[in-house]
């Protein structure tokens, strides 16, 4: 079975959804927030999980932004923007791709998507859609947009062992955050949320480490 043919059954059934979301998320939690939502005051985004043949196996593109960013400045996240007007979620994953990463529409194939994610600290409900491609893509990232593009294996995303806890502040808390460790790089937040679904669907018993107890969050590395 192709990774492609894995994926797609597995997007056939009843995703892990938002309780898989929580898990990924960094805790404490913002009050009175459910990953599941779908505010109708809500913007509305779409991001591309796209999957192909990388140096190390099957892989998938992720971008750090630039540092001088107004929103999400230096931060890791998948490909993707806001939906704009008359525009798919489809669409408009594919269409970030190209404007972010020089993909263009012809050499990918749509696979399906995961889980919609209230992103609470932004405002959008992002759509993940999942693709896949042939070949390794000629990537050409945004100078106005993208730092650097990384290619995170799939195998190395499914290990558990890289999953680690990190903590940040957030209002002046000092909050726990799991994250995945892609070679020297930390991917936390919204991201993490969906790949830890990505990785979830493909094995149910994919889990982060336990919560850290409070003793154990002052030793955790800043990310």
């Amino acid at each position: 079975m192709t990774i492609e043919d894995e994926i797609w059954q597995r997007l056939q059934s009843p995703l892990p959804g938002a309780d898989t979301h929580l898990k990924f998320a960094p805790t404490p939690r913002i009050k009175s927030w459910d990953p599941g939502a779908y505010p109708a005051h809500a913007r509305r985004a779409a991001t591309l999980l796209l999957i192909y043949p990388g140096p190390d196996g099957p892989s998938i593109a992720l971008t750090r932004r630039r540092a001088d960013l107004p929103d999400h400045a230096g931060q890791i996240s998948l490909p993707g923007g806001g939906i704009d007007a008359g525009e798919s979620p489809e669409q408009a994953a594919v269409r970030e791709a190209h404007e972010e990463i020089g993909v263009p529409s012809s050499a990918i194939r749509l696979v399906g998507s995961l889980s919609t994610l209230w992103v609470i600290v932004s405002g959008f409900v992002v759509h993940p859609i999942v693709a896949v491609a042939d070949a390794r893509p000629l990537f050409v990232p945004s100078p106005r947009e993208v730092d650097t593009i990384i290619e995170a294996p799939v195998a190395a995303l499914r290990d558990p062992s890289g999953v680690k806890w990190g903590r940040r502040v957030r209002d002046g808390i000092v909050i726990a955050c799991p994250y995945f460790a892609v070679g020297d790089h930390h991917v936390w937040g919204a991201t993490a949320m969906m790949l830890g679904e990505f990785c979830t669907a493909l094995d149910p018993t994919f889990l982060p480490p336990p919560v850290p107890t409070p003793q154990e969050l002052q030793s955790l590395p800043a990310i």
